[in-house]
């Protein structure tokens, strides 16, 4: 198969309107493994490094996201991650009809460093529980969250979260059965190598950054967070 010729477009671009045009009409649907450059260069008789272009062009208009390792596929919805007093990741997810999970990668009692101390209100050196989270909707990760405790004020919190309990039932398990967000601020920065893979993102594609505190009734603090999303798959949106 070839593209249509037209006078003055380049073939790459005309590539990337019949794959742009397959994309908006369903013929590739979202969420779907996009063909190879290999597949598809057989396809339109040219070489790979024209299909590239083509690839590039549409993941640049957010039609098409580039996973390491894992090829190409057609872009997914963008979901809200909406910021309140009582934000929670399986509501969250669950608001946009997606099935939420977590997977633990990280799991430390430490001391504290300056930001860490700075965030929960502890001194420097202080034991802190350290939690990182992985949480993805129907099986696509759009959080890598790093969540920090005061070890002193939950000490079996670690252990519960050794078995495997999420966060609020773990922080419920240690007297604590509600907490509301304090603050949120929000940055922008491209993710690291470790980050990009374990969120299945193109290195070239910035990460929403928020960093959070959590309060009890009384306002102490609870959890200093940071919470990193992919901006292919999420935006982050302020409720009153």
């Amino acid at each position: 198969m070839t593209v249509p010729a037209e006078d003055g477009v380049a073939v790459w671009k005309r590539i990337e309107t019949a794959l742009r045009q397959e994309i908006e009409t369903g013929a590739l649907a979202a969420g779907s493994r996009m063909p190879t450059e290999a597949q598809l260069a057989t396809r339109f008789s040219v070489n790979r490094h024209t299909i590239r272009r083509a690839i590039e062009a549409l993941s640049r208009a957010g039609l098409v996201r580039v996973e390491q390792g894992r090829g190409s596929f057609v872009a997914e919805e963008l979901l809200d991650y909406a910021v309140g007093p009582r934000t929670r990741f399986s509501e969250w997810i669950r608001r946009h009809s997606k099935e939420p999970s977590g997977q633990n990668v990280d799991l430390r009692l430490v001391g504290a460093d300056a930001a860490t101390a700075s965030g929960l209100g502890v001194a420097v050196g202080s034991d802190v529980v350290i939690l990182e989270r992985l949480g993805f909707a129907d099986g696509r990760p759009v959080s890598l969250s790093l969540h920090c405790f005061p070890a002193g004020r939950f000490p079996l919190l670690h252990e519960y979260f050794r078995t495997g309990m999420g966060i609020s039932e773990a922080l419920a398990a240690c007297g604590l059965p509600d907490y509301r967000r304090q603050s949120s601020r929000v940055t922008a920065r491209l993710p690291t190598t470790r980050e990009a893979a374990l969120l299945r993102m193109p290195k070239s594609q910035p990460l929403l950054v928020a960093e959070n505190i959590n309060v009890d009734a009384q306002g102490r603090v609870v959890e200093f967070g940071i919470g990193r999303y992919p901006t292919p798959r999420v935006q982050i949106v302020f409720e009153p």
